[in-house]
């Protein structure tokens, strides 16, 4: 029997059954739409269902078990939990063989469930009509703690924390608590980078056993996102979000799809034009299998940009731009980050988020295609992903008015990268945007690993290597690094230090010394901040870059000392380092 119907419509005869099996039988029903009035309507097919309220989706049913339970169920919202959306009003906004494509309606724009006779899940996308200026803007599930146990993400695939550690623990910040064994819980250990990189679709989600059954052979089911075109969503190579975790007050599996989101940034707040669609995405029912989904996200990948979807904003007037990038020293870019986002932007890639945005690597040779891009102009922006060729290049390339026209490839041919051109005579870390190589630095995502970075610390250059240097500063104390010359300030007397950092959160200051004279400073007040280092980041926030000029005859023939001096500190603040260089002007 099919449990979600009121009785007045199971009279009425609309629907017999919902069938119990992952995989379907020919010849299926049709997928369905039920209004029970204006407020609630039931969508699904013969394999699934939902009941969709104005503000939330429960009681859904897959294999005659209801995934939701207790918990919130499914919803759309923006600036935090602040704004959810009142969808009412559901229609059949498009109907073929295929699919068929539900549409509810809110203020705010249109959100559409695709629903095909076979698939257990459905795509999505939303409409933009009246957003306000918005930080966060997503969709997500609510789903019944004891069906679904784990979490997984690019980074992590394990036991989501129950509520009981949670509730037995100290809540010392934001969503974070410890344990008395001084241990962490937190929701951003699950956070990840985003899978937006062209070509490089993944998935996440949660799953478990299907009915809440502990056996070692219980049925399970799993519940993912999948999305094959990323265009939508906002930043550069090096977004991150937070897309899984255990609610801390009632304990549901949180399964989150950031569309726009800015956990990691500095910058939240993008003006969105009437039209813009985000998606569509997959969201995916399935019998918890890892195999299943990861196949599931190799078809989804090859269908994009989907034939079935149509919309008034250009969806299939895509085009495509290549080129190929040479640093001003005549050197091929190898495998620089390309980014094509918002053109005469003055925001920085990773905050840019009105709009569709790119991402691409060069190859070895400086050459790089992006694909599938839709008609316009673009500003194209190319950043050092480290390497041989790049590891010190801290400028960024900029071309503005590129553009895109449907069927036709845009071939800029070679474009010239004007680097500092300055002659380097140390560095500790590749420019790269991110912490790596240096000690307690990479995935997974982990509270507190800063913890683990010394007060003090003391570089040789020639002798430590970049894994001496810890890829945190926080306490009060010094880093320093110490180096010899022989005759070069004779002859090259002005320097400048970079010091480029992977993250920043306020709360921790530092003034900077060349042998004991105050050059700088690292000041809390004065750098844009951004929540990743409290929020379990451990190889990248968002970049910055400082240059510190050294006058002439402050260094000299010898040993010579560079200081890192912390004057305030603040628990769980900090920076993460990305590369510190001294050069030659």
């Amino acid at each position: 029997m099919w449990k979600p119907l009121l009785s007045l419509l199971w009279l009425a005869g609309l629907y017999q059954s919902v069938k119990a099996t992952s995989k379907p039988k020919p010849p299926p029903g049709k997928p369905f739409l039920v209004k029970v009035n204006n407020e609630t309507a039931i969508i699904g097919n013969d394999f699934w269902n939902v009941t969709i309220g104005r503000q939330y989706g429960t009681k859904l049913y897959y294999k005659n078990v209801d995934l939701v339970k207790q918990a919130v169920g499914h919803y759309v919202s923006y600036a935090g939990r602040l704004s959810d959306l009142n969808l009412t009003n559901a229609q059949v906004y498009k109907e073929t063989e295929d699919f068929t494509d539900i549409i509810f309606y809110a203020t705010e724009g249109e959100f559409h469930w695709v629903l095909t006779p076979t698939l257990t899940g459905a795509y999505q996308y939303f409409v933009n009509r009246a957003l306000p200026v918005v930080g966060e803007f997503r969709t997500l599930w609510r789903l019944a703690n004891d069906s679904f146990t784990y979490g997984k993400t690019s980074e992590r695939n394990e036991l989501l924390p129950p509520l009981s550690d949670i509730l037995n623990a100290t809540n010392i910040q934001d969503e974070t608590w410890q344990r008395a064994d001084g241990t962490f819980i937190t929701k951003y250990d699950f956070a990840t980078f985003m899978p937006i990189i062209q070509d490089e679709p993944d998935y996440w989600g949660v799953y478990g056993p299907l009915n809440g059954s502990t056996a070692i052979d219980a049925e399970m089911v799993g519940s993912w996102y999948i999305h094959a075109g990323v265009d939508y969503i906002n930043g550069d190579h090096l977004k991150q979000e937070l897309i899984v975790h255990r609610e801390s007050q009632t304990g549901d599996s949180v399964q989150l799809n950031m569309i726009h989101g800015t956990h990691f940034q500095s910058l939240s707040d993008d003006t969105v034009p009437n039209g813009k669609t985000w998606g569509p995405w997959l969201w995916y029912l399935n019998d918890g299998s890892l195999r299943d989904v990861k196949e599931r996200v190799k078809e989804e990948q090859q269908q994009w940009p989907y034939a079935w979807f149509q919309d008034d904003y250009g969806f299939h007037d895509r085009g495509s731009i290549s080129g190929r990038i040479v640093l001003s020293d005549g050197q091929a870019a190898a495998h620089a980050a390309v980014f094509l986002g918002d053109n005469n932007s003055n925001k920085t890639s990773l905050d840019q988020g009105a709009w569709y945005y790119y991402r691409a690597y060069a190859d070895r040779d400086g050459y790089f295609t992006i694909t599938n891009v839709r008609e316009g102009k673009w500003g194209l922006r190319a950043f050092s992903n480290g390497g041989r060729v790049l590891s010190h290049v801290s400028t960024i390339f900029k071309k503005e008015d590129v553009e895109t026209k449907a069927g036709e490839n845009n071939e800029l041919g070679t474009l010239m990268w004007q680097t500092q051109n300055r002659e380097r005579e140390w560095q500790i870390g590749d420019i790269d945007r991110l912490a790596t190589g240096f000690a307690f630095a990479g995935a997974p995502h982990e509270h507190g690993r800063a913890l683990n970075c010394p007060a003090d610390l003391a570089f040789k250059i020639g002798t430590s290597k970049d894994s001496d240097w810890c890829f945190a500063q926080w306490r009060l104390g010094a880093y320093t690094v110490e180096f010899d010359l022989g005759k070069r300030p004779a002859e090259k007397p002005a320097a400048i230090l970079g010091v480029a950092l992977a993250s920043y959160s306020a709360g921790v200051s530092a003034n900077i010394l060349a042998n004991g004279v105050k050059i700088g400073n690292l000041t809390s007040g004065r750098i844009p901040t951004q929540p990743a280092l409290y929020r379990s980041a451990t190889l990248a926030g968002e970049w910055y870059l400082y240059e510190f000029p050294i006058e002439a005859g402050l260094l000299k023939v010898g040993t010579n000392t560079v200081v890192f001096n912390v004057t305030t500190s603040t628990l769980y603040r900090g920076w993460m380092w990305d590369s510190v260089l001294l050069e030659w002007l």
